[in-house]
């Protein structure tokens, strides 16, 4: 009898995040980078940032990606911030998505300060 049980594999983290960004840019999502912290961060992979809009942008780009990671059999671990005050952070351990609008973005400065990550996608 030949075996068809299937081995459901797990997302790493790089996929994680690119699904991330691919979510956010068919939101429309501007300014999408997927950096690479590993060895720069002790606590994340991947940072992912992206700008939206307005704070229904942000919150809509939010719960497209945690429902595109649960299909992806990943769950978010933690999750700050609201679409309403500029800014949403998704932990999905070891892959960081940050939202924020376009001046909550340059008040964070995230790309200045992991400067020494690489760059692996911008999506403008």
């Amino acid at each position: 009898m030949e075996d068809t049980t299937k081995t459901k594999t797990i997302a790493t983290n790089e996929e994680i995040a690119r699904a991330a960004v691919d979510e956010a840019s068919e939101k429309l999502g501007s300014d999408i980078v997927l950096l690479d912290t590993e060895g720069v961060s002790s606590f994340a992979d991947f940072f992912v940032i992206i700008s939206g809009e307005t704070d229904r942008h942000l919150e809509s780009m939010t719960e497209d990606i945690s429902r595109r990671s649960r299909k992806m059999g990943v769950h978010v671990t933690h999750r700050e911030g609201t679409g309403g005050g500029g800014w949403v952070l998704i932990d999905f351990t070891g892959v960081v998505v940050h939202l924020f609008t376009k001046d909550q973005r340059e008040h964070y400065g995230l790309e200045q300060l992991w400067a020494r990550a690489t760059e692996i996608v911008r999506v403008q």
